[in-house]
């Protein structure tokens, strides 16, 4: 008797009232050549999708608690983390994936990571598999879905609590598809998955909802023994209790939704809001978002309805698109249903047996699990590579801290707070204000969120804690504004800078020597400021010599100095000297070549050398690489205006004006072509 038919007796047994689809796919066992070719292929490129250099801002406090639990051999009950809330009662539900990941860095470092990273995916999707298979999906179609749904996956497979998350919801998935196809019934070993979820993420709701769908399911089919899956799930809750928070760690889930989502801070975090679908257009989200329901539609329309998909695709759908960081367990769900479904779909649409050989179509489907990442995997925000992000944490900044005894109550923005963490933990006072978790009072986040956003914010803050410095993002979104704030406010001194961070300190009190001796007395950190600097500078050539031994000084002060090395290119394109400018462009563009108005800068200077081809190209990409400005437009007008091409100059011209109506130049330009008429 075949593998697959002797399932059909223990189905019937069980009563299900689920038709049965007739087996439209070959029936591959595990051990076949094809299949395994198949899986290989799957699984290398969902490792390529996985594998890219590391910038989360949460690692290091992850990695800080890990340590804490293996060298204290305790459990962090109490907040230590930020100097507010030091000694309080903390929760925090994540301790023990922190706990297990400590080892991976303290053994193997960035690759101990990318081991984590690697054994994590290819667990989660292949559980995932396993659980289609269950279903009945047994052709190749299953290792096109994991390549194209970790390619998905990989905006959320940093290395958080959730990639072991993920990992607890496959193999319940599994163990439940093969209780529900007639297979060995395991699901007492849902109880104790239940309870290492309740100790490693607060997303533990979600396995007790998988177990209660499939409760349900059981209970509405009438199934021999389905009140057993009903005590199953109350094994489940109750067990979750017993963690080191108790019901305080069950109650944060419900605590955002209901409180903490409301607030400013929550609803300014970029994971906690609805994808930004502009970013996942080639990652495959649309298509996993559009597609799913595509296919249970036409299930449905063919007799074949799964109330468990029906109500899983709902569920997790909606979840997806409310919060972006949900997306990581819908492809995992997703998977297996998107097998068995699509692989019925093809076999309904062509009834005869395949032409092409099996080991035609295993390599064709392997062609295809590359394929479909060759875009994705090109972005320029996931290099790839084992290793950290140049710039992406405020090391050299904290090195500066502990040289020069920077310490006290400091602010910071908590995309700073994790490194801080790590480096100087269990010093409290160079600990910072706020960490990954927005640890602290109600009225504390409010300020926080009210000093990003609004000047006046930082005074505010700052005369109810009364900040001895501030340790600051560098890069500054449009609607940030403290690095702004900090720059104007004279009780505060810049003392270090670079592509990383910026860091002030307070002119008086216990810091005044080293704000004395290292402040920065020219050159600013914030856009506004800069914007100020380089106005003046072009007006008084007496500026440019103070100004660029600043940034010399920042040069020579950290290895991550794309932002020092651009402003010291425009003091020489200030000055016409075309042949240095670009040797300093090149520097930059080594160290981040997607800095604003990099390639801009190339093409101006190739168009003043007489090469306005070679400029065109240099601002296609610039508007590629940094999106459409009126500066790029008119340099793309003069270009066009410089070969010839009095139309495309002139649509150059009147984008820039589009884009900025009070743009002078462009607006000259544009009359200076009419009055030459002409096309």
């Amino acid at each position: 008797m075949s593998r697959s038919g002797s399932r059909e007796a223990p189905r019937a047994a069980r009563g299900s009232t689920r038709p049965a689809a007739p087996r439209l796919i070959p029936a591959l066992p595990w051990r076949s050549p094809a299949l395994i070719a198949a899986a290989l292929a799957a699984a290398a490129s969902a490792l390529i999708s996985v594998t890219y250099r590391i910038d989360d801002p949460d690692l290091w406090q992850h990695l800080a608690v890990g340590r804490f639990v293996w060298t204290q051999h305790a459990l962090p009950l109490i907040h230590q983390w930020t100097w507010p809330s030091w000694g309080q009662p903390d929760v925090n539900p994540s301790w023990g994936f922190e706990a297990l990941l400590w080892p991976f860095w303290d053994r193997g470092g960035l690759v101990g990571l990318s081991v984590w990273r690697w054994i994590t995916t290819l667990a989660a999707f292949g559980f995932a598999w396993a659980a289609a298979r269950q279903m009945g999906a047994r052709g190749l179609v299953p290792a096109f879905v994991i390549a194209v749904c970790a390619l998905t996956y990989r905006q959320r497979s940093d290395v958080r609590p959730e990639t072991l998350s993920v990992v607890l919801l496959a193999v319940m998935m599994w163990l439940l598809e093969s209780r529900r196809a007639g297979g060995p019934d395991r699901s007492m070993a849902l109880v104790p998955i239940a309870w290492a979820w309740a100790n490693t993420h607060l997303s533990y709701y979600i396995g007790l909802l998988l177990i209660a769908l499939y409760a349900a399911d059981d209970l509405l089919a009438r199934r021999p023994g389905a009140r057993r899956l009903a005590l199953i799930f109350a094994g489940a809750l109750a067990i979750s209790f017993v963690n080191p928070f108790g019901w305080r760690a069950l109650a944060q889930p419900f605590q955002y939704a209901l409180f903490w989502s409301h607030e400013p801070v929550f609803q300014n975090i970029p994971e906690l809001g609805p994808p930004d679908w502009l970013f996942n257009l080639r990652n495959g989200l649309p298509l996993l978002i559009a597609g799913w329901p595509a296919l249970v539609i036409w299930r449905f329309r063919h007799r074949r309805i799964d109330p468990v998909e029906w109500a899983l695709m709902l569920a997790f759908t909606a979840q997806s698109l409310m919060a972006q960081r949900f997306v990581g367990f819908y492809t995992v769900v997703a998977m297996p249903f998107l097998s068995r479904d699509l692989s019925e779909a093809l076999a309904a649409i062509r009834r005869d047996p395949p032409r092409l050989p099996l080991a035609a179509r295993a390599t064709a489907v392997a062609i295809a699990c590359f394929a479909v990442g060759t875009f994705e995997w090109q972005r320029w925000g996931y290099p790839p590579g084992i290793a950290l992000v140049d710039g992406a944490y405020p090391m050299r900044a904290c090195e500066f801290m502990a040289a020069h005894e920077v310490r006290g109550r400091g602010m910071n923005q908590f995309g700073m707070s994790s490194w801080q963490i790590y480096r100087f933990w269990p010093d409290r006072w160079r600990l910072p204000f706020m960490d990954i978790h927005q640890s602290g009072t109600r009225a504390d986040r409010d300020l926080y969120q009210f000093a990003q956003v609004d000047d006046r914010g930082w005074k505010t803050i700052d005369e109810r804690h009364h900040f001895d410095y501030a340790l600051l993002i560098r890069v500054q979104y449009p609607a940030d504004r403290l690095l702004d704030a900090l720059d104007a406010d004279t009780a505060f001194a810049l003392v270090f800078k670079d592509d990383a961070a910026a860091l002030y300190v307070r002119r008086a009190g216990s810091l005044a020597a080293v704000a004395e001796r290292f402040a920065y007395r020219r050159v600013p950190a914030g856009n506004r400021a800069l914007g100020e600097l380089g106005r003046r500078v072009a007006r008084d050539s007496s500026l440019r010599g103070p100004v660029k031994a600043e940034l010399d000084r920042e040069i020579t002060e950290s290895p991550w100095h794309g932002q020092a090395k651009s402003l010291e290119a425009n003091l020489a394109l200030l000055i016409a000297d075309w042949s240095q400018a670009r040797v300093l462009l090149d520097s930059v563009q080594a160290i981040d070549d997607h800095r604003p108005r990099l390639f801009l800068r190339f093409g101006l200077i190739d168009l003043v050398n007489g090469r306005p081809r070679e400029a065109l190209r240099q601002f296609a990409k610039e508007q590629q690489r940094n999106g459409h400005s009126a500066e790029a437009e008119l340099a793309e007008g003069r270009a066009w205006a410089a070969l010839g091409n009095r139309g495309r100059a002139r649509a150059a011209y009147r984008r820039a004006l589009k884009l900025d109506a009070g743009f002078q130049e462009a607006a000259d330009s544009l009359a200076a072509l009419d009055r030459q008429g002409g096309s």
